[in-house]
C-alpha cells in the first residue's frame, strides 16, 4: 500500500481547526472502542455526529443512518468500519464534501485512498484520532 498520511504538524492543525466529527460505526456500547474514542473527543469539546443505522442515539445525540443524512458541514469523518467498507464510504464522503476522511487504527484501503486523494481530499488512515489528539495537547 502507498498510503501517505499528513505529517504530525498537519494532523495537529486539522484537529485544532475541526469542530464537528461524524463518527461512522459509532456504537452505543460503552465497552466498544468507537464509543470510548468518540467520548474522549466529545469531552475535548468536539461536536460528535453518530453515523450508524443500527442505533437510535449515542451520548443522547440522535444517530443518522448514513453520511448523506447529516445536515451542515462536517470537518472530520472518523470511521470505525472494516476496510472493505471504505470505498463506499469514500464515495458518500465526497458527496457531502467534508474536509478530512479519517480511518481509525488498523483500517486502511488503497482504493478509497486513491479515490479521495485524486479529488484533493485530506485522507488519514490507520491512525487513532484520540491518540493523535492527545499528542497535540502534549506540545
Amino acid at each position: 500500500m502507498s498510503i501517505q498520511n499528513p505529517d504530525r504538524e498537519q494532523i495537529a492543525e486539522i484537529l485544532h481547526n475541526a469542530k464537528r466529527i461524524a463518527v461512522v460505526g459509532l456504537s452505543n456500547q460503552p465497552n466498544r472502542t468507537s464509543y470510548s474514542v468518540a467520548k474522549a473527543m466529545k469531552d475535548s469539546g468536539y461536536e460528535i455526529i453518530p453515523v450508524n443505522p443500527t442505533v437510535d442515539e449515542v451520548f443522547g445525540i440522535k444517530a443518522v443512518p448514513s453520511l448523506k443524512e447529516i445536515n451542515g458541514h462536517v470537518d472530520i469523518v472518523n470511521i470505525f468500519r472494516r476496510p472493505e467498507h471504505l470505498p463506499e464510504l469514500a464515495r458518500d464522503f465526497s458527496e457531502i464534501n467534508a474536509d478530512v476522511f479519517w480511518a481509525q487504527l488498523g483500517i486502511e484501503n488503497q482504493e478509497a485512498y486513491d479515490f479521495l486523494t485524486e479529488k484533493g481530499y485530506t485522507v488519514i488512515m490507520n491512525r487513532c484520532i484520540k491518540v493523535e489528539h492527545a499528542m497535540t495537547k502534549e506540545k
